[in-house]
């Protein structure tokens, strides 16, 4: 249950979120403020190389998520959730997420309300910026600086400049976050060194799981925090996952933007990123060169939420994955997997010829359960395309929606999803 919504008058959302977590009444672009960490989240890749600090700040602000390599795949991982557990134990965290309970952080943060309106999240996974969906400044730091943050409680920014997104209208059928991104992203390019905020009348239209989508990918886009406005919609969604009480931030009436850039959300198309980035290199998918695919990934942060294998299963259903394609469907967490099996949409899958796996980062970031070999071509939903990314250096990654990725492993080629949802 949220408190009356704060507003402080001439500054962005992040600009408020930092101002508050500092103790200061403003900060402005270029200021660099102290600030107060609401949460603290560790991942099991930390505790390969671990030693246990004398004290930390407050185990209440913070969690350990088993993510990357779940079940361990090896004995290094193997011996780092050993340690993890042992520092759970030793330290009094509650908030711990061992196998059973594990997903990737960004899927257990959010299903856990520990991302909270108005607050500051840390993390040492990059696409921490997944957490701005629900209004919260999050963002991914390096080892070191979230052990300092475990010890101490705080940490330091210096504050960027805003680039604001006003959404208009609707998205229609078949189109999602994945494709607000890439058409961002191909229009605008990278964002390095600003902010980005998202609002304006089009967000109540935009589903919870596609906002975290494009929450997620502002780090494939360089920007420091991407954040959006609180709404009701946020609200509910918050209230439904156990929130507690939080102050939301809005931006003042005033607040001074970089530049403000509109987005027709019913004017979108399918979307999708060639290899390499998706800084100005993502375009309609009818204007990407015709491609055979060996492999379909469905997963990540991004896009292994439930809404992504409810997609996926009503794809499918009644049809096969194209011989010679694998599709590997990864669910976000293992509460996203329950779900999809109480719900029929693993048993679609799975009828349909393709693989649903553990969750798991896994095959996104080219760990295990689905490498890329030379030569092969890969159509993904998940979050970078870069080169090497998910195996070989000589495979292709492309990047695309949810849909597109299930349509293409059903024709074998990288397809428009319109064709099938017509």
């Amino acid at each position: 249950m949220s408190t009356e919504q704060g507003v402080d008058g001439g500054m962005t959302v992040i600009e408020t979120i930092l101002a508050r977590a500092a103790g200061r009444d403003r900060v402005r672009p270029g200021d660099t403020v102290v600030t107060r960490v609401d949460m603290n989240v560790l991942i099991d890749l930390m505790f390969t190389r671990w030693v246990d600090p004398l004290r930390i700040a407050d185990p209440d602000r913070t969690a350990i998520v088993l993510d990357h390599a779940v079940p361990a795949p090896t004995l290094v991982d193997a011996e780092a959730g050993v340690r993890a557990r042992h520092f759970a134990e030793a330290f009094g965290i509650k908030r711990f997420f061992d196998v059973g309970r594990h997903g990737i952080c960004h899927q257990v943060i959010a299903e856990n309300a520990l991302a909270l309106p108005g607050q500051v999240l840390t993390c040492t996974d990059s696409h921490t910026c997944a957490g701005g969906a629900y209004n919260t400044a999050a963002r991914g730091l390096g080892p070191a600086e979230v052990v300092g943050i475990l010890c101490t409680g705080e940490t330091w920014y210096t504050v960027a400049p805003t680039i604001r997104y006003e959404l208009d209208g609707e998205l229609a059928p078949g189109i999602g976050g994945k494709d607000v991104f890439l058409h961002i992203a191909g229009t605008y390019g990278d964002a390095t060194n600003h902010n980005l905020e998202f609002g304006g009348p089009g967000l109540a239209s935009v589903p919870m799981n596609d906002r975290r989508t494009i929450a997620t990918q502002g780090a494939e886009v360089s920007a420091d925090f991407t954040v959006f406005e609180y709404d009701d919609r946020c609200g509910e969604f918050l209230a439904a996952h156990g929130a507690a009480e939080y102050t939301p931030a809005q931006p003042g009436p005033d607040a001074n933007y970089a530049v403000v850039r509109h987005v027709d959300l019913g004017a979108l198309v399918p979307h999708v990123a060639r290899p390499g980035t998706v800084s100005r290199n993502a375009f309609p998918v009818t204007e990407v060169e015709d491609r055979a695919v060996q492999q379909c990934f469905v997963g990540s942060c991004a896009n292994g939420q439930l809404d992504d294998l409810r997609i996926s299963a009503e794809l499918l259903r009644g049809r096969r994955v194209a011989d010679g394609v694998r599709l590997i469907v990864t669910p976000a967490s293992q509460q996203v997997y329950r779900d999809a099996v109480r719900l029929g949409y693993v048993q679609d899958i799975a009828d349909a010829g393709a693989v649903v796996t553990n969750s798991t980062c896994g095959a996104c970031f080219g760990y295990h359960m689905g490498l890329l070999g030379a030569g092969e071509v890969c159509l993904t939903a998940s979050t970078r395309n870069f080169r090497g990314r998910m195996g070989s250096p000589d495979a292709e990654i492309y990047m695309a929606s949810t849909a597109t990725v299930v349509t293409s492993a059903v024709t074998g080629r990288i397809t428009d999803p319109r064709e099938v949802l017509a």
